[in-house]
């Protein structure tokens, strides 16, 4: 049975409806965010970086990192949105970042190592987050849940 190793959630400004999660050791990033980023998806997988297209243009977003010691279980709940993706990691740490607002100051910590990791990513409270941050800036309403495993 899959065992939780870690846990943290950090609130990560979006703006322009942009955000990502990139590794921390930028260096290692062909083409860093917010290059190239363009409004589409939900999800597009980059080499070093996962970018987001938000519901909301300008608002709070939460994300919570879980880093598993093997495939995590789906999580419950009505999540409007889910990918599953890979992401090489060199540094063993991320950074969430908007588009223009850039970085969280501290990195979110997935291993003492470089490797590559199948991330399941859900998110709710989108169409929520739609309809309020048209009139006001909004905090916790559009909800990241990144579940991290690493590759053999």
């Amino acid at each position: 049975m899959a065992e939780l190793i870690s846990r943290e959630g950090v609130p990560v400004e979006v703006d322009y409806y942009g955000l990502a999660v990139e590794d921390w050791d930028d260096s290692q990033i062909p083409v860093p965010f917010p290059e190239d980023w363009e409004q589409g998806p939900f999800l597009t997988t980059h080499p070093g970086r996962l970018s987001f297209t938000s519901a909301g243009h300008t608002h709070t977003a939460t994300m919570t990192f879980e880093v598993w010691d093997q495939e995590a279980p789906e999580p419950p709940g009505d999540w409007e949105e889910s990918a599953l993706t890979e992401l090489a990691c060199t540094s063993g740490k991320l950074q969430a970042r908007g588009l223009a607002s850039g970085p969280w100051p501290d990195p979110v910590r997935l291993s003492d190592k470089p490797g590559t990791w199948t991330v399941r990513v859900v998110c709710g409270g989108r169409a929520d987050v739609a309809a309020q941050a048209q009139d006001e800036a909004v905090e916790a309403v559009e909800q990241y849940l990144l579940q991290f495993w690493q590759q053999a």
